[in-house]
């Protein structure tokens, strides 16, 4: 790896994307042992600055750790002198104080690991900053398409849904398109971004157009937190035109794969019948995610993409 952080999909080559996929592979098979840990982050520390709300992102990187044999410490606003005022900066460098070697942040502001990463000695994963970026989502992403698949290259990926709030979009459009990948996305005109082709993708305001041949479909929820007033009239009436249904599923390619990032809006952005469904991919990509996070973690330490030993 060119640098010891991880802020972003747009600095990575696509060597390093493959190195890092590829690193995952391996990654996968440690799950597989009777005792899933092995040495290679023994002796280091990692922080998980957490001052969003995680569920799947945070325990897959403490999982990820554990079984790299790395010591965590877990932070989170709540109870923390963050509640009292204290800033960014400030927090982060009374945890260096304690000597980390990597601090893993999830923040709700774009552009806060970019920041750490200029003042800090630690290296620095972004783990998502706002409706910026969401690296290691894409990666985990990227690795379960190419599991099913076996290739990037040439496949037809659609995500649909609130893309004017997602970070997730934009590292998948980053990611896929340079891994060869065509990329489609759509959603109701109020959630899409201006200039989202400018990323490398198609944009469709049809939900329809945007999944017809589709090798992958990847939903993402609407995030009414972010939003300041709801970006279109009724839940009921998103359903009816951006719903993935098992009706709308089937203009896509017959082996399509359904992929979510979570956490899911059951009936608002996609049917339970489909998320459960023989095509859904959703409980692989939290697997994979561990795989992922895990290859970061070990890459970024020095390691040199060889099969990791017990």
């Amino acid at each position: 790896m060119k640098s010891r952080h991880l802020l972003g999909i747009d600095p990575l080559t696509p060597e390093e994307i493959q190195l890092i996929l590829d690193t995952a592979e391996q990654m996968r098979e440690i799950a597989k042992r009777p005792i899933k840990k092995v040495p290679a982050l023994r002796g280091k520390t990692v922080v998980n600055l957490f001052l969003e709300p995680s569920t799947r992102t945070r325990f897959s990187f403490e999982v990820a750790e554990k079984r790299l044999s790395a010591d965590t410490l877990n932070f989170s606003a709540s109870g923390s002198s963050v509640e009292k005022g204290e800033t960014l900066i400030d927090t982060a460098r009374n945890l260096e104080a304690m000597e980390p070697d990597f601090i893993v942040i999830r923040h709700p502001h774009p552009g806060a690991p970019h920041m750490l990463a200029k003042v800090l000695k630690a290296s620095i994963i972004n783990a998502g900053d706002g409706t910026h970026e969401h690296p290691t989502q894409a990666l985990l992403d990227a690795l379960t398409i190419r599991l099913r698949r076996g290739t990037l290259e040439g496949q037809v990926v659609a995500i649909v849904g609130d893309l004017q709030h997602s970070r997730v979009v934009r590292s998948n459009v980053l990611l896929l398109s340079r891994m060869g990948a065509q990329v489609r996305v759509a959603g109701p005109p109020s959630l899409v971004p201006v200039g989202m082709e400018k990323l490398g993708c198609q944009v469709f305001y049809r939900m329809e157009d945007a999944i017809r041949g589709a090798d992958v479909v990847m939903m993402l929820r609407i995030q009414l937190e972010r939003q300041e007033r709801m970006n279109f009239p009724t839940v009921r009436e998103y359903f009816d035109l951006f719903a993935l249904t098992p009706e709308r599923l089937k203009l896509a390619k017959k082996d399509c794969l359904v992929m979510h990032p979570g956490p899911m809006n059951r009936g608002v952005e996609i049917d339970s019948r489909v998320a459960d469904g023989p095509q859904s991919v959703i409980l692989e990509q939290v697997t994979n995610g561990v795989a992922v996070r895990m290859a970061v973690l070990y890459l970024l330490a020095g390691g040199s993409g060889e099969p990791v030993a017990d």
